[in-house]
């Protein structure tokens, strides 16, 4: 295993794991933010690895943006981490690798927007929180945000999900959109892999990217051009 702050690196044979665990709530920090990043990029950079596994903490996925410098007073500071925030779940949805999310537990605001960036999401069958807090924390999500939603979250769910701020346990996450499948929390990493396994075994790399290129390009171009857009505000 390779480890750097809050972050530990796995390979299983053609599998890269990427373990989350800042002890805490695995809140996405600059310095998280920037070593999923660099996971990923070995990943893609690495003809070995077929498909990545996101995998969080026990309890926790992710409890969204550092809190820290969301609620602090450096303007310049805040939109550059959700810029940074947006990028990294562009990225995770355009990524030239399947990555598939093993949702541990509580995954809400950011966390839960790392999910809609991952093609398959498993979730453990535990008492957890997931959704988009933003209205609830006095936040409005950002345009990246409303465009990854409004591609991966049920039309049926939508409206309560952004606007109304309405948290799901993991069962219930699935229909909204936010998971895929939920399995007994003994069972999660392995049930993860399990499906990365499969992906790198039945898709053609050279075919999944130029899928991912048609299917999503024109929402990773939005994304992008909001991401750049959010970064010119910076004083």
């Amino acid at each position: 295993m390779t480890e750097s702050t809050g972050l530990t690196l796995e390979r299983r044979d053609h599998i890269m794991v990427i373990h989350l665990d800042d002890g805490k709530a695995n809140a996405l920090s600059f310095d998280l933010i920037a070593g999923i990043n660099d996971a990923i990029t070995a990943a893609e950079d690495d003809d070995e690895v077929r498909a990545v596994v996101l995998h969080g903490r026990p309890g926790r996925f992710s409890g969204g943006f550092d809190l820290g410098v969301m609620f602090g007073d450096d303007l310049n500071a805040i939109i550059n981490l959700v810029a940074d925030g947006g990028a990294l779940v562009r990225r995770l949805y355009g990524a030239s690798v399947p990555v598939v999310a093993a949702c541990t537990g509580h995954a809400l605001a950011a966390g839960a927007l790392m999910l809609l960036g991952c093609d398959v999401r498993v979730g453990a069958d535990i008492p957890a929180k997931i959704g988009l807090n933003e209205v609830a924390i006095k936040m409005v999500l950002p345009d990246w945000a409303m465009t990854i939603a409004e591609v991966r979250l049920s039309k049926r769910h939508i409206q309560r999900s952004i606007v109304n701020a309405r948290i799901t346990p993991p069962a219930e996450a699935v229909d909204v959109g936010f998971l895929d499948e939920v399995v007994a929390q003994e069972s999660l990493i392995e049930r993860a892999v399990e499906i990365a396994v499969e992906l790198a075994e039945t898709l053609d790399p050279k075919a999944y990217t130029g899928t991912i290129d048609k299917f999503r390009g024109d929402t990773l171009a939005t994304m992008n051009a909001q991401v750049a857009a959010a970064r010119s505000t910076i004083t």
